[in-house]
């Protein structure tokens, strides 16, 4: 049962993750979704054949589910990687290469937002050229995005589930996000609010909201702990909508849970 609000998606990669790609969207429409978001659904190809590309455009379309996020190239998800962007090498041009492919693909689908993971912190790295390497490719992601008319979205994971990630709070994210509008001028780097990741990582959600509502682009949801649906955890999904929605935020919220 999909719950009370206008403006919700869901996951295709979690919600939907038994079923093969093409028929998610199909499933998604038939528990009662009009749009949805998808983690990059080729984890070990940032450019894949333009077939590819087309059937999955084609399965979204001929199911009526608006595509309202999508993940650049971030490498195996869930799992260890936790995005490729800031990972000196092969990685990082793995992500580079896929940028005008997501961005593209995205844009013809009317996508507003583009999910950019920052990537661990390696061992023997140091972290300031990652955090160069990683603004030079945000850069880059957010004109993308601006051209495929969508916002690119940085996201604050949880430090006990992604130890090596080093924005794993809502401070960390924003700060991040306006440091590339900074370089672009164009306004389009955003806040991706994962509330699960948030409370996960010991944050209270209603100050998150109160104090970043209008830093955020993209929501996501979660229940606190274990990550599944509405209700099987400690969050209250409908009070923290209504709280995102008194804040001003009228964006997409995308139910991201393990079913």
């Amino acid at each position: 049962m999909v719950p009370d609000d206008r403006r919700l998606a869901a996951n295709l990669s979690l919600l939907y993750a038994d079923l093969p790609l093409l028929e998610r969207p199909a499933a998604a429409a038939a528990a009662g979704f009009s749009a949805v978001e998808l983690w990059w659904p080729w984890p070990d190809e940032p450019c894949p054949p333009r077939a590819e590309l087309d059937a999955l455009r084609d399965a979204l379309t001929a199911a009526g589910t608006r595509l309202v996020g999508l993940n650049f190239y971030a490498g195996r998800l869930p799992g260890p990687d936790r995005g490729a962007l800031s990972l000196p090498g092969r990685e990082s041009e793995r992500f580079r290469a896929n940028i005008d492919v997501a961005a593209g693909f995205a844009g013809s689908l009317g996508c507003t937002g583009l999910n950019a993971l920052y990537g661990n912190r390696l061992p023997g790295v140091d972290p300031a050229r990652q955090d160069a390497l990683a603004l030079d490719n945000l850069v880059l992601a957010a004109r993308a995005a601006h051209r495929a008319g969508a916002d690119l979205l940085i996201e604050a994971l949880n430090s006990a589930e992604s130890p090596d990630y080093p924005l794993v709070t809502a401070e960390a994210a924003v700060a991040v996000a306006e440091r590339v509008n900074a370089v672009t001028r164009l306004g389009n780097a955003k806040f991706l609010m994962d509330l699960y990741h948030l409370a996960m990582g010991g944050a209270d959600p209603e100050d998150v909201i109160d104090r970043y509502a209008a830093a955020a682009g993209h929501v996501q949801f979660a229940d606190c702990p274990g990550r599944g649906a509405p209700g099987t955890g400690r969050l209250d999904f409908k009070a923290l909508v209504g709280r995102l929605r008194k804040a001003g935020y009228g964006g997409w919220v995308a139910l991201e849970y393990r079913p």
